[in-house]
């Protein structure tokens, strides 16, 4: 089977088990996405979303969060991994977005990244949901259900698959399929204990195969 086709098979199913896919961070704000985005890294988007709703409660402002101290950011956002370097990346973020882009967060990748905290996965994420720029994130779930399902190699990157992707699958369906992936990774196609049983894509699965 070609990929075309596989990318058929998966995208058909995806649409019949997803087909409301959509990002799980809670916001109000494009500041307050931009800096949920950069603290979920090595952390849950639950456990982001407890401590968010804490922190842009007691800093209701692009400004109040810029005069907030370091040490209150740092106890407020204390439960999340590599806290104390997170708590740095806020405040020069908020500040420059204030500084440098007119308290906006900026749609141009090359800007999104000069950001402390912010690499190449993280401004994709920024620029699909703020600004619907068709891009396809690359997070450990899409890695995990892309290999499994042989789109992509054990050996490739995150970046590596990401341009593997967009060439597989139609442009116009990268920010859907994202999300898909994600949920699909997060919820079925789990690093431990995946829910195998009744899943139509057992037929091209790789971990499927290694696994009898």
């Amino acid at each position: 089977m070609n990929l075309k086709d596989k990318a058929y098979i998966i995208q058909k199913y995806f649409d019949e088990i997803l087909p409301f896919a959509s990002c799980e961070l809670t916001y109000n704000s494009d500041y307050g996405f931009l800096i949920s985005v950069m603290l979920s890294a090595q952390c849950t988007d639950k456990k982001v979303n407890k401590v968010t709703d804490i922190l842009f409660n007691k800093y209701k402002s692009l400004e109040e969060l810029d005069e907030a101290s370091l040490s209150d950011i740092e106890e407020t956002i204390k439960s999340l991994g590599l806290y104390k370097t997170k708590a740095k990346n806020i405040k020069v973020i908020t500040h420059e977005l204030l500084t440098r882009f007119n308290g906006k967060v900026p749609s141009d990748k090359n800007e999104l990244m000069s950001l402390p905290g912010v690499g190449n996965k993280t401004s994709n994420v920024v620029r699909v949901e703020l600004f619907k720029i068709p891009e396809f994130p690359v997070d450990t779930h899409v890695m995990r259900a892309s290999k499994r399902l042989g789109l992509t190699l054990e050996e490739d990157d995150a970046f590596t698959i990401e341009e593997k992707l967009k060439k597989i699958f139609p442009k116009e369906k990268w920010i859907l399929l994202h999300h898909q992936f994600i949920h699909f990774g997060r919820y079925y196609c789990k690093a431990i204990s995946p829910k195998c049983q009744g899943c139509k894509l057992e037929g091209i699965c790789k971990f499927q195969k290694l696994s009898k």
